[in-house]
């Protein structure tokens, strides 16, 4: 048992299996289900971490690949770590750097060691290990890492994902001799792609390893909605109802409310920021793309249903006017607002779960917004 970080199930909806909880770590507590704004290189895009402060943002993730490439583990150790590079108190997790690598497909060699790739800054060869992930996760001091795994491509078949579930488990058992940073948590990754027995086999196995949490992976890389949802009930069932559960990569609203109501409690995406910068916002009607004239003389607030800074200050005319003269104040209003109406739904589902009216919650907040095929 790690004395530095824990899990509590503090309510469980009567008519789903979503519930509410509390994790906490070195860095303070976090109630789930949660919504983590990404900060890839110590930094949300545009976001200070006063203003993460302001939109009560609770858990931040940070990317292990990038930080390790640029500034490097020596300086985040002189640092004295991650939170005091960035001046960002609350807890911090980092993924493992599998992800970024994995993307790297044509550079990238696969072996039972780790992987071999190019950087993407200078085309350098690189090399990173299971061990190596962990390592430099201890080195940057984030309060939750993940194990490092192998993350496939979808579609793919049966007898490839079957060896790789195999390899991201060796990896997963690795990685965790390996990890000695007591005051840090270790989650591993369940994989398994779309076939229930391999997901199964592979959240078994590591429930096995007592991890302090479980993510699932391989989900929302280019598979249907069906298929998506059906690989969270091949996964959930065999994950421990005492450790948090975190479903990486999942911003839309539609899967966040879907991913709930099986029993997830953490998410994360670069969703809210990535499409702020193209001009598209979360509403709670839906989408909204400023750049389009019809808002050029609209003087309400992006979201009337928003309490972020930028809906209490600012409209849609200005914001447009903003983003039209590519003005980088439209683009950090846009994002807070983005994150802060992310952060907000989470508030609103757990208090929805606290009351058990989870499924009540979810159909109003569906039928009350218009979304497109991603689900925002």
């Amino acid at each position: 048992m790690n004395r530095y970080f824990s899990f509590e199930v503090t309510h469980k909806d009567q008519k789903t299996r979503a519930r509410t909880g509390k994790i906490t770590t070195p860095h303070g507590t976090a109630e789930t289900p949660m919504f983590m704004p990404v900060g890839t290189a110590a930094s949300v895009k545009f976001i200070s971490p006063e203003e993460l402060y302001g939109m009560k943002a609770q858990v931040i993730l940070a990317n292990t690949y990038h930080l390790w490439l640029r500034p490097g583990t020596q300086v985040l150790e002189e640092a004295g770590g991650v939170h005091r590079f960035m001046n960002y108190d609350g807890p911090v997790l980092t993924d493992s750097g599998g992800y970024q690598v994995f993307s790297l497909a044509g550079t990238r060699k696969i072996s039972e060691e780790g992987v071999h790739f190019k950087s993407h800054l200078d085309g350098s060869r690189l090399f990173m290990s299971p061990e190596d992930s962990i390592r430099i996760q201890q080195s940057i001091g984030s309060d939750i890492a993940m194990s490092f795994d192998e993350c496939i491509p979808y579609p793919s078949d049966y007898e490839y994902v079957r060896d790789s579930v195999e390899r991201t488990l060796r990896w997963a058992e690795r990685g965790k001799k390996v990890h000695t940073l007591e005051r840090q948590a270790l989650f591993g990754i369940v994989q398994g792609s779309e076939y229930e027995d391999l997901r199964r086999y592979c959240a078994e196995r590591l429930v096995a390893m007592n991890f302090d949490g479980y993510s699932i992976g391989g989900t929302s890389v280019g598979e249907s909605k069906e298929t998506h949802y059906r690989m969270l009930d091949y996964t959930l069932p065999f994950l421990p109802e005492d450790k948090p559960r975190y479903e990486m990569g999942i911003g839309a609203v539609n899967d966040i409310l879907e991913a709930v109501e099986r029993g997830v409690d953490m998410f994360d995406c670069v969703l809210p920021t990535r499409i702020a910068r193209h001009g598209t916002l979360m509403t709670s009607q839906g989408r909204i793309n400023i750049k389009k004239q019809e808002y050029a003389h609209d003087f309400s607030p992006l979201d009337p249903s928003c309490d972020c800074y930028c809906c209490k200050n600012y409209t849609r005319a200005y914001v447009h006017h903003l983003f039209r003269c590519q003005e980088g104040f439209g683009t950090r209003l846009m994002s807070i607002h983005n994150l802060r109406f992310l952060l907000k739904l989470l508030e609103d589902i757990r208090q929805a779960i606290r009351e058990d009216r989870f499924e009540q919650f979810k159909q109003e907040t569906l039928a009350s917004s218009m979304f497109d095929e991603r689900g925002f």
